[in-house]
């Protein structure tokens, strides 16, 4: 009786429904990869898009009327005139006239002057010595860690508000005193989101290997904290400044921004306001163009952080 030759050319009858299935499982996570790997490249070459153009085009329309306020063909903002009082847009007036008869269109680019001035000043010099306070306090901790933050807590204390209105009662109104005095009290702020970022990046690895290789607190300052601080504290400044122009804007509401009749978008929306009910453009105006700059400086601040925050997975 002959003994049967075993094929050992063939598989198990099992080999061929797991090979299959491995195969498959191959397949299926290959599919996988390359369908999760495709919105992460569509993600990474997405340029910032329609609405980041329009609010850069828009505050570059704002930062000109700013600069060149002087050089601009508009009418003259003080120069009234009182046939076309309360004048609704037209072609001699583009966007019509206020209570006085003077030119909106001239009193909003002088007006964007003192806004764009007071939010830039005062965001420099938040950026400059709170962003230096925080990077000292996040990299050095310790017990000037703890002095620093305690000062800045105590000054964030006070409500900023009145602790303003008491210095601009002291000091005055002119525009070099407001904006000194609202550089000053935005330091807390600039100096907390330095510190929480100085903290995150000294963690990193290549912090610590620049630590490892010798180099001086100096150098790894320099070198590695600061470029990864500055880019996070100048996109929060940019949302900043516009929270900066509507505290000017609500101080001129109260009459205590620069004097007049120096035209500041808040003084426009406080002088329109009594002619509201039969003028309305007077008010909405200076309020539109407050609004699309705020907005503006958000949707920028906001697409700047997202695209330049350094993240773990980068490294």
């Amino acid at each position: 009786m002959s003994t049967p030759v075993p094929n050992l050319g063939a598989p198990h009858p099992g080999a061929t429904s797991e090979l299959a299935l491995g195969d498959g499982l191959v397949a299926e996570t290959s599919g996988g990869a390359a369908a999760a790997a495709a919105p992460a490249a569509k993600r990474k070459k997405r340029g910032y898009g329609i609405s980041f153009w329009l609010a850069t085009a828009w505050l570059v329309v704002v930062l000109i009327c700013a600069v060149f306020a002087d050089l601009l063909p508009v009418k003259d903002p003080l120069t009234p005139d009182v046939i076309n009082k309360l004048a609704y847009p037209g072609p001699e007036h583009w966007l019509g006239t206020d209570g006085l008869g003077r030119d909106n269109l001239a009193r909003l680019v002088h007006g964007a002057r003192v806004s764009v001035t007071i939010s830039v000043t005062a965001v420099a010099i938040g950026m400059v010595v709170g962003g230096f306070i925080g990077i000292v306090a996040g990299f050095f901790r310790g017990k000037l860690e703890t002095v620093l933050m305690t000062i800045i807590n105590v000054i964030l204390a006070f409500p900023a508000l009145v602790l303003l209105l008491v210095l601009l009662a002291f000091v005055g109104r002119s525009l070099v005193v407001i904006s000194l005095i609202v550089g000053f009290l935005s330091i807390p702020i600039y100096t907390r989101v330095a510190r929480a970022t100085t903290l995150a990046v000294a963690e990193r690895e290549f912090v610590r290997a620049a630590r490892t290789m010798g180099a001086k607190n100096s150098r790894v300052l320099a070198r590695e904290i600061l470029p990864n601080v500055v880019l996070p504290v100048a996109a929060f400044g940019l949302v900043a400044m516009g929270v900066v122009i509507v505290l000017e804007g609500t101080l001129a509401f109260l009459g205590l921004s620069v004097q007049q009749p120096a035209p500041t978008w808040g003084g426009m929306i406080f002088d329109g306001k009594r002619y509201l009910s039969e003028a309305p453009h007077v008010v909405l105006i200076p309020s539109i163009a407050m609004f699309l700059t705020v907005l503006s400086l958000n949707l920028v601040g906001d697409s700047l952080r997202s695209r330049f925050d350094v993240r773990g997975s980068n490294l």
